[in-house]
């Protein structure tokens, strides 16, 4: 069975305020790409990454896949206008001999190697699985109008998806082919239109999503702790 991951870093972090492209902003010296990579890379799960990045970030993305000595990189490749063309141009290099695909944002540089394995398992028993964690705050749904509440949502029924998501590539391929022309945020949706259930993975809370210069210190914060812990 071939694991491909496919890695979107074509973030170009205009929310982030850094001199860096988001990829290739640093978090204690090193660049967020060069965490989840390193994940991937050493996981005995993973035999190929493929990195899709803007166009302008092609060379220095290669630049960090040689500066970490990334064997698994099978190739570093242009994405497309949004982040569901550039999904789908890294399901096109994957190519058909990929069995699994795992989809990962590079802007989640704390993406833990326990939680890919379970990720990637609970695919293979059912066909799709999405790395979540359950939703801490209450949450009311209200009229976007006169923003006046219309329900409050049971809690206990609420995720906060993250990534990684992970497809049996047969089931995300036909995803992608009935999608159209609408953009996505959450590679699952499409899969979930398609009737396939999709089993959540419980994942952690540290797996942020670096979107603003706040992201990057609360990272920071995580990291610090995560050194801090005894082995």
């Amino acid at each position: 069975m071939t694991i491909k991951a496919i890695i979107a870093a074509g973030g170009l972090g205009t929310r982030l305020k850094t001199v860096h492209p988001k990829p290739l902003a640093m978090l204690n010296g090193k660049p967020l790409l060069a965490y989840s990579a390193e994940v991937f890379d050493k996981s005995p799960l993973i035999d190929a990454i493929i990195i899709v990045t803007h166009e302008y970030h092609v060379m220095d993305v290669e630049d960090v896949v040689r500066h970490y000595n990334f064997k698994k990189v099978q190739r570093v490749i242009i994405g497309g206008e949004t982040r569901s063309a550039s999904v789908y141009k890294g399901l096109e290099e994957a190519g058909e001999k990929a069995d699994i695909l795992v989809i990962h944002d590079g802007a989640r540089p704390l993406i833990r190697p326990q939680t890919v394995q379970r990720a990637v398992e609970q695919c293979k028993l059912h066909g799709a699985a999405v790395v979540g964690v359950r939703v801490k705050p209450t949450i009311k749904k209200v009229d976007p109008l006169n923003l006046f509440v219309r329900e409050t949502l049971n809690r206990a029924e609420l995720w906060e998806i993250q990534t990684p998501q992970v497809f049996k590539r047969e089931i995300f391929w036909k995803a992608y082919a009935q999608k159209g022309t609408e953009d996505t945020t959450d590679d699952a949706g499409l899969v979930e239109r398609l009737g396939v259930p999709v089993k959540v993975v419980e994942g952690d809370y540290d797996n942020i999503k670096i979107t603003t210069s706040e992201d990057l210190i609360l990272a920071e914060a995580f990291l610090n702790a995560r050194a801090n812990i005894p082995a």
